[in-house]
């Protein structure tokens, strides 16, 4: 199901943001857009059921004709559906995965499309380099956030210091050609990113604010996810220290198994 509330030439990003049930929740995300986002854009609100209270809220939005809206209903199952949904529904050269409950973090929008301007193939949101900030984060949820994303850098030597932030911009060849294997959760967003990083394209990052939400449900389950996040885990491991670079792609037909291996010349910061 798909509905614009006006045409528009094609954007030149496209947000997609999981709701379940926002409700009104939604309106400050739409807000911060209109007021900071100086980019093209689109929102795609990526729902489950017909029914879901951000939907029907949409209708009373009172700033409804001042953005493009594109309503896409979830063709497969819970978040991770959803995103992949929004994806399939994109058409901008960038796409940003975003929040619902995120009211704060859209000044940082033209920056990361900056970044990707220049050549990144995935600009990261940072709550952990300096401008960022995670407050309120329950104690265990906090610890493991920090503890994975230090793994990461200093170790797995990802080029960023947040890998599991959720609040990410994708140029369109990462989920065009790099094949998802993940199937649960935000799972594919730490997956792609390391699959950037064995790719050698380019990685940027930004500073971003993360603040424990106090309206609707989070559809973040880190202890649930936890065994998935260890496989991409493994994998950044295997391409920093055992040099490993063969990466399934997208078989558009004429390979014989996807693969592909990174070049010197694909190498970035």
């Amino acid at each position: 199901m798909t509905d614009t509330n006006h045409e528009t030439p094609t954007p030149k990003l496209d947000i997609v943001i999981p709701v379940y049930n926002e409700g009104e929740a939604i309106w400050p995300a739409l807000d911060s857009f209109l007021d900071h986002v100086k980019t093209p854009f689109r929102v795609l609100i990526c729902y489950d059921h017909d029914d879901d209270t951000t939907v029907t809220s949409l209708a009373s939005y009172p700033r409804r004709g001042e953005v493009d809206i594109v309503l896409v209903k979830n063709r497969g199952k819970f978040a991770h559906g959803a995103v992949m949904t929004g994806f399939a529904e994109s058409v901008a050269p960038y796409v940003l995965t975003f929040p619902a409950d995120d009211s704060y973090n859209a000044p940082n929008i033209d920056p990361m499309v900056a970044l990707a301007d220049e050549g990144c193939a995935i600009v990261c949101a940072s709550r952990f380099m300096k401008g960022g900030c995670m407050k309120g984060a329950p104690w265990l949820k906090g610890m493991l956030c920090r503890w994975g994303n230090f793994v990461l850098r200093h170790l797995g030597r990802i080029p960023t210091h947040d890998a599991s932030n959720g609040l990410r911009l994708f140029a369109r060849r990462v989920f065009e050609e790099i094949e998802i294997e993940s199937d649960s959760g935000f799972c594919y967003s730490i997956e792609l990113l390391a699959k950037t990083h064995r790719l050698r394209w380019r990685i940027g990052q930004t500073p971003a604010q993360w603040y424990e939400r106090t309206q609707g449900t989070s559809r973040f389950r880190v202890l649930h996810w936890l065994p998935a996040y260890g496989r991409w885990f493994a994998y950044v491991f295997a391409t920093t220290w055992l040099g490993r670079r063969s990466v399934k792609m997208v078989d558009r037909g004429g390979a014989d198994n996807g693969d592909t291996t990174a070049t010197p010349t694909q190498e970035g910061a």
